[in-house]
């Protein structure tokens, strides 16, 4: 997930689709890893924090709110700094405030002061890192785009598996608070991913003179003309409604396998489970989305990766022991990997390449507030009735009707789109002869290479949907 990023790199440079970009893609990786296990992994250390502070699931579920919603809801922050200082600068100072906010937890003395470390200040930390590094890495890559997302998004379950078995290890050796010192001493490898986001460096004048480069024009910080788009508009109430339920069940689901009696080594080895099988199915997800017959219907694929992910949820809460509870995160990593390496490429392929810095930005924005009441309500609904199950059907029927809604709206408004406007955009028929018309194919053709004549980067229907 990125932020609302102006800084678009120089005109006339073209993805260079490998080269330096798999060190980019190597970054991203480990970026993307850190920034989503994270919420998932301090999971691990709940029971302990509800012990330590005598507070309830609700209290220590906010955690994990905040760490998230400071990961969606910095996209305007996160666009200024990178317009006026560049990725590579934001990243390391992103990866020294993520570090210094897990070490500042490790002192704190009340729950309050745990929100404004692990979640608000390392949060930031992991936003500055995680929103830069995904713009450079649709930078490097255009034709590739689709895998190396997906190769990316899979940081996300491989650093899942290592963090939370990690977690429950440091937790039994040295107690939460040197757990949290120790992961804050890992976070500072985000300052060496962040060495590896080199930027690409636009073609120098020929020799005939010593011209200037082509100058890009002033863009806004935001475009908010996206709004006017049906697909963006109901893409971000999908995606809002769909987040309100989709982290809830990895946060809670091994505090339900401790509740069922389950040792701790065993439950959090449950997060370790859903992780792996999600390191597959990232990839592979992006593989298939990236095929030629299957890109134009992305969209639809990602409803169903949706509808698939709160199906999981609902037949999840059926389960009473450990075997059931294992096998639900394998279903859930395979949902969970979909959503997960589909939800950039579709947002780029409704709005285009020109509004997308923009348009991820703002819909982070709004999933923010979603990520915010989530876990919490789930939290306070355990609370209130003590039934993991009423948690896990909650949070699947959010993500049945997120599907519902980008299904349908596609199916009625998006699907529709190109031939309302092609009706909309039809005058009534000129008297005019053959010599009048012009064909489109020469439009098409000449659009195609003026900007290549002043040397700027043509953007064509596969680059710009």
């Amino acid at each position: 997930m990125g932020g609302a990023v102006v800084d678009e790199g120089p005109t006339g440079v073209k993805a260079p689709d490998g080269g330096w970009g798999w060190a980019v893609l190597l970054g991203c990786f480990v970026i993307t890893g850190f920034s989503y296990a994270f919420p998932k992994a301090v999971s691990v250390f709940f029971k302990e924090l509800m012990l330590e502070f005598g507070i309830g699931y609700s209290d220590t579920a906010w955690i994990s709110s905040i760490l998230l919603a400071m990961l969606y809801g910095t996209g305007p922050l996160c666009s200024v700094c990178v317009n006026r200082f560049g990725c590579r600068p934001v990243m390391l100072v992103g990866g020294l405030l993520a570090s210094l906010g897990m070490v500042a937890a490790s002192f704190c003395r009340s729950v309050i002061e745990l929100y404004l470390t692990t979640g608000v200040l390392t949060g930031l930390g992991l936003a500055l890192n995680f929103q830069p590094s995904l713009i450079m890495l649709n930078r490097y890559f255009s034709k590739r785009r689709p895998m190396a997302n997906g190769l990316a998004a899979a940081g996300s379950p491989v650093f899942l598996c290592a963090l939370s078995p990690l977690g429950q290890l440091l937790q039994d050796q040295y107690g939460w608070r040197g757990g949290f010192l120790i992961l804050g001493g890992l976070l500072l490898n985000c300052c060496a991913c962040a060495a590896l986001m080199r930027p690409l460096e636009a073609p120098r004048a020929g020799a005939g003179g010593p011209g200037p480069g082509p100058q890009r024009p002033a863009r806004r910080l935001l475009d908010l003309s996206v709004f006017r788009d049906r697909g963006f508009v109901i893409y971000a109430a999908a995606a809002s409604i769909m987040v309100l339920g989709l982290f809830v069940p990895p946060v809670f689901v091994v505090s339900y396998a401790k509740d069922l009696g389950v040792p701790d080594t065993r439950a959090a080895f449950l997060l370790t489970v859903l992780g792996f099988v999600d390191i597959f199915a990232r990839p592979a997800a992006g593989f298939i989305a990236g095929l030629p017959k299957v890109r134009p219907y992305s969209v639809y694929l990602f409803s169903f990766a949706m509808f698939f992910n709160g199906f999981t949820d609902l037949t999840g809460s059926t389960a009473s022991d450990y075997g059931g509870l294992a096998v639900f995160c394998v279903f859930f990593g395979i949902s969970y990997g979909m959503v997960g390496a589909l939800q950039f490429e579709v947002l780029m392929a409704i709005v285009g390449t020109n509004t997308f810095s923009s348009a991820i930005g703002l819909v982070l924005l709004l999933e923010a507030i979603a990520v915010l009441i989530g876990p919490p309500s789930g939290g306070r609904l355990l609370d209130a009735t003590h039934v993991y199950q009423y948690v896990f059907i909650l949070a699947g029927a959010e993500v049945l009707a997120a599907s519902l809604v980008l299904l349908l709206g596609n199916f009625f408004c998006i699907g529709r789109k190109p031939a309302g406007a092609a009706k909309e955009g039809e005058s009534p028929k000129p008297p005019a002869d053959d010599r009048d018309r012009v064909d489109s194919r020469e439009v098409e053709h000449f659009l195609k290479a003026e900007p290549e004549k002043k040397g700027e980067v043509a953007h064509t229907p596969e680059t710009s949907v």
